[in-house]
């Protein structure tokens, strides 16, 4: 006689899938960048510095300062200088504190292992790049748009008067406080890239430093027929050529600017998105 021994059959078990979507890393990403009081305080910090620096170029413009051998004073001297220019003296200060926030908002994950958890839950990897561009470069051009706005209106009264003196109704000016806005949003998505290229806090702000403010400084020693080929096209340049009231002789146009400065975080963030895909973290 055999003996079959039978064993209780086990209820099933039913589990739960969260699928990963867009949207859910988004919102991830999104929550994570307003839970980091850096991102407060930096983002607090570059409206200031727009802000205070434009009034401040402003209050003290004086078209003769340098003829009578005064000081010149951050807004001082005459030629080419205007109301919208005045006003976004702060821009380059500006968009340091806002790149260093791109990097810190990609890089810092890697500094703490945190990146690990984060790439664990999106095995796909690409969306948290993506998602990460999404939320700050945003945030960053509507902030930065109204530090703008805000530093144009502020210096205002301090040009009453002055033959540099505009309103938001003159023409280009409105183009141009919007212009370095966006300027500011793909300044802090060139950020991100290259923390995410770099995986180093430190190298990936160097880098951000070099490029937007010493790569102009060292091209000029470059001869000169080469230089004024190639230095519109350098970020910053190119960048600053986004918000510019006036294109300047040599300068690319506020359109070909836009396209070039994006062609360069465009490139970065393929950069990023082809290590971030092909290395471990």
């Amino acid at each position: 006689m055999t003996v079959t021994s039978l064993a209780p059959a086990s209820s099933p078990v039913r589990t739960t899938k969260y699928r990963v979507t867009g949207i859910r890393v988004l919102r991830s990403e999104w929550a994570k960048f307003w839970s980091l009081r850096s991102s407060w305080i930096t983002l607090g910090v570059a409206v200031f510095l727009l802000v205070l620096f434009g009034a401040i170029a402003s209050y003290t413009y004086s078209p003769d300062a340098v003829a009578t051998g005064g000081p010149p004073g951050p807004g001082s001297g005459g030629g080419d200088s205007d109301a919208v220019g005045l006003a976004l003296t702060g821009v380059t200060f500006a968009s340091l504190a806002i790149g260093v926030l791109g990097v810190l908002l990609s890089a810092g994950e890697y500094s703490t292992g945190m990146i690990r958890s984060t790439l664990a839950a999106v095995p796909r990897r690409l969306p948290v790049l993506w998602a990460k561009a999404a939320v700050i470069g945003p945030i960053a051009l509507v902030l930065a748009t109204v530090g703008a706005l805000a530093a144009f209106q502020l210096g205002t009264p301090g040009l009453d008067g002055e033959r540099i003196a505009l309103s938001l109704s003159d023409d280009g000016v409105l183009r141009s406080l919007a212009g370095a806005g966006v300027y500011l949003g793909l300044v802090a998505v060139f950020g991100v890239a290259l923390g995410v290229l770099i995986r180093s806090s430190a190298g990936a702000i160097a880098a951000l430093v070099g490029v937007l403010l010493i790569l102009p400084g060292l091209a000029s020693l470059l001869p000169d027929s080469w230089y004024d080929t190639l230095s519109p096209y350098f970020p910053s340049n190119a960048g600053s050529a986004v918000y510019a009231l006036h294109e300047s002789s040599g300068a690319l146009s506020p359109g070909a600017g836009l396209a070039v400065f994006a062609g360069w975080v465009a490139l970065t963030l393929a950069g990023a998105a082809f290590r971030l895909r092909g290395t471990d973290a």
